[in-house]
Formats: C-alpha cells, sequence, structure tokens
C-alpha cells in the first residue's frame, strides 16, 4: 500500500497550487495525486481563450512533475476511509496518507438527452474532441448562455465556423452582467455572425441524414455538425458527504481551508469558504481561487497556519471585448455604470446595503487590487460616490 505524507485527490490546476504550495514548506516529502484526467495538470483558461488564437498546446502544462510527484492518473477515488487514513480508487488499489486535499473540482450539469453527442466542455480531452471536430465540420450549436457558451461560441467564430446559441434566458451572461450591459453583448455578437435563439430551451437532439438535429422548446429545429453545452457545473462533493464531511454548496471549510476533519482540507471549484470582505460563504470556479486557495491549502497541510482571506478575481475575452471582475457580480443587486466609453470601456459597481460587493472592471486593466480595496470599505456608498472612484473613467 502507498503512503504519501500528502496525497491530493483531483489533478487541476488547484492540485498544481496545492503542490507548490506544500514543496515551499516541505521539500522533501512524498506527494501524490489521484485523479480522474488522463493528463497532468494543465491551465484550463486557455481552452477556451488562447488555444483558439493560436497559442501552441505545448503552453499549457503547469509541469507539475517537476517537483516529484507521483500521479495516478485515469483513477476515480471511490471512499475515504477516514479513521484509517485511507482512499481507494476504482482499480482497487488503496492508498494512506497523512494529509489530504480534496481538489476534486466539479463535472459539467448534462441535459437529459443526447448522451455523448454533445460536448460537455470543461476539461483538455474535451477540447482535443472539439479541435477534432471543427477539422472537419462548419455549423455548431452551442447551449448555454453564461462563462464557458459565450467564451466557446466567440473562440468558434473567430475560426471560422458557423454558430448558433440556444438559451431560455433573454440575454447573454444576464445572470452577472446589468440588463443594458447584457443586451449590448448579445447585440455584438449578433452582429459578429451568431445566430441568437434567446427564450428558449434545447429539448431534443435526434440523428437525421447523417446530421445533428437539435429540437427547442419554440418548436424550431438546429442543424449542427458538432453540439458545445455549456450548462454550469456541479461540484463534486459526494466522496466528502460519504467520508461524513459538512457539506454545504460546497465542501465547508474553515479559515486554514481544513474541513470538518482537521486533516482533510478541500481547495478549489469544490471548497466552501467564508469571505471576511463579502461576509458570507462563497465557492467560486475561477483560476484566481483555484491558484491561490491551492497554494495557501498546500503550505498549511505541511504545517503553516495562514488564513484564507483572498477575494478571488476572474476575468474573460469575447471577441475583441474583455474584461476583469471581482467580489459578487450579480445582476439583481443595484448597480452604477461609470462609463468612459458607453459598453466599451467603463466600470460597473455593484452595491447592497451602501456597500460596493462587486467591481466589474470592462476594458479597464489594472485595477483589481483597487477594486478589492474597494469593496473592503464599510461605505455608505452612493451611486453618486463612485463615478471616477478606479480608472480614469469619468
Amino acid at each position: 500500500m502507498p503512503h504519501y505524507n500528502y496525497l491530493i485527490v483531483g489533478g487541476g490546476m488547484t492540485a498544481d497550487a496545492a503542490v507548490h504550495g506544500i514543496r515551499e514548506v516541505d521539500a522533501g516529502a512524498t506527494i501524490g495525486i489521484v485523479s480522474l484526467e488522463a493528463d497532468t495538470p494543465y491551465d484550463r483558461p486557455p481552452l477556451t481563450k488562447a488555444l483558439w488564437k493560436g497559442t501552441p498546446l505545448d503552453s499549457i502544462w503547469r509541469h507539475t512533475e517537476k517537483e516529484h510527484v507521483q500521479f495516478r492518473l485515469g483513477r476515480n477515488v471511490e471512499s475515504i476511509q477516514v479513521q484509517q487514513k485511507q482512499l481507494l480508487d476504482n482499480h482497487g488499489d488503496i492508498y494512506s496518507f497523512d494529509k489530504l486535499l480534496l481538489a476534486t473540482g466539479g463535472r459539467p450539469r448534462r441535459l437529459p438527452f443526447g448522451d455523448d453527442q454533445i460536448v460537455y466542455y470543461r476539461t483538455l480531452a474535451d477540447y482535443r474532441r472539439l479541435r477534432a471536430l471543427t477539422e472537419q465540420n462548419k455549423r455548431f450549436a452551442v447551449i448555454g448562455n453564461g462563462f464557458i457558451a459565450s467564451e466557446i461560441a466567440a473562440a468558434l467564430t473567430m475560426n471560422g465556423k458557423e454558430v448558433v446559441m440556444i438559451f431560455p434566458a433573454e440575454t447573454i451572461c444576464h445572470r452577472i452582467f446589468p440588463k443594458d450591459l447584457s443586451q449590448f453583448v448579445t447585440n455584438y455578437y449578433r452582429e459578429k455572425g451568431i445566430q441568437i435563439l434567446p427564450g428558449q430551451s434545447a429539448t431534443a437532439l435526434e440523428e437525421r441524414k447523417g446530421e445533428h438535429v437539435v429540437r427547442t422548446s419554440s418548436g424550431r429545429e438546429v442543424l449542427a455538425d458538432g453540439i458545445v453545452a455549456g450548462i454550469g457545473i456541479q461540484p463534486n462533493v459526494e466522496l466528502a458527504q460519504a467520508a461524513g464531511l459538512k457539506v454545504e454548496n460546497g465542501i465547508v471549510v474553515n479559515e486554514f481551508l481544513q474541513s470538518s476533519n482537521p486533516d482533510i482540507y478541500a481547495a478549489g471549484d469544490v471548497a466552501a469558504f467564508y469571505s471576511p470582505a463579502l461576509g458570507h460563504y462563497m465557492r467560486v470556479e475561477h483560476e484566481d481561487n483555484a491558484n491561490t486557495m491551492g497554494r495557501v491549502a498546500g503550505r498549511n497541510m505541511a504545517g503553516k497556519s495562514e488564513p484564507y482571506r483572498h477575494l478571488p478575481s476572474f476575468y474573460s475575452d469575447l471577441f475583441d471585448l474583455g474584461y476583469e471582475a471581482v467580489g459578487e457580480l450579480d445582476a439583481r443587486l443595484e448597480t452604477f455604470a461609470d462609463w468612459k466609453n458607453s459598453f466599451r470601456e467603463g466600470i460597473v459597481y455593484y452595491l447592497r446595503d451602501g456597500r460596493v460587493r462587486g467591481v466589474l472592471l470592462w476594458n479597464v486593466w489594472g485595477q483589481v487590487d483597487a477594486a478589492r480595496s474597494l469593496i473592503n470599505e464599510p461605505g455608505p456608498f452612493q451611486a453618486r460616490d463612485l463615478k471616477g472612484r478606479l480608472g480614469k473613467t469619468g
């Protein structure tokens, strides 16, 4: 039975960051990674961004193996024996550990039809599959209107493909953008040649004369050579639940990223952590959180006691529009937009009870740290107080 001082379940960006965190504190310990993916850790954002703009595939690797890590790839952990400090995988192998990190991430939400004919876009294997489809095909249907769907629709279009977006909302990214900005983005996508079918859901998929036919709730039929879905993820909490750990919209962790068992940590997409800046628990599915939280988890596993108080940021590229954001972006909040150039360059502030809860930096760069500081300020703020507060708008 292999024994590891530090054992990590999951092989994504969080796992890689944790390995580096461990090595900063403990250079000689044994580290194992058990991952369902067949690939070693890689950067995930390029799967919807840079790789579609000519960046070589070799650029995404994190080279975690340089840190003397033992990988068990293509394996699913089936159970944790908490008292014995052991894991069992689907090959029947057992591993023991001193400290365990659950970096199990999430899995794409799936539609109740279509089986494996739909690419649920998340991993490098999904990129390879979709890239292969684009080599021989022209027409693609993208189901969804959030981060992944909007980015992959733009990427496919920039690669000369005909794209149809299908989603039940009225506009793209309606949950995070104010209504007028969301409408602008939707119209912008139309100008770029994407056919937008809002207000309807994909309800069925059939094969007809070698073509995919997507049926929608309005009775429409969409012909496509390939179908991609980006409709969110579900955190992989089942392993933690079965082990008796506290789970509430993710694996609940304390400020040191320990679960309800002090020898088992959680980080990344799957972890629900308390944000002092926002005053509530949250779960974040973005690169900055994976990298920062993973590193802190690794350092704490190796003996440090460093609280995780970071407020994660995220970013996106939508054709030649781009943004960075930090905090709570919820279109239901009060918003104030400080535009230098309407819908092209400016800052959107999200407020609740007189406090700034989130900041969207729309084609504005280098202001994330200032936005974090603003979110930490007690206020109270009114909209007029925020004009010109960040950046050079106004």
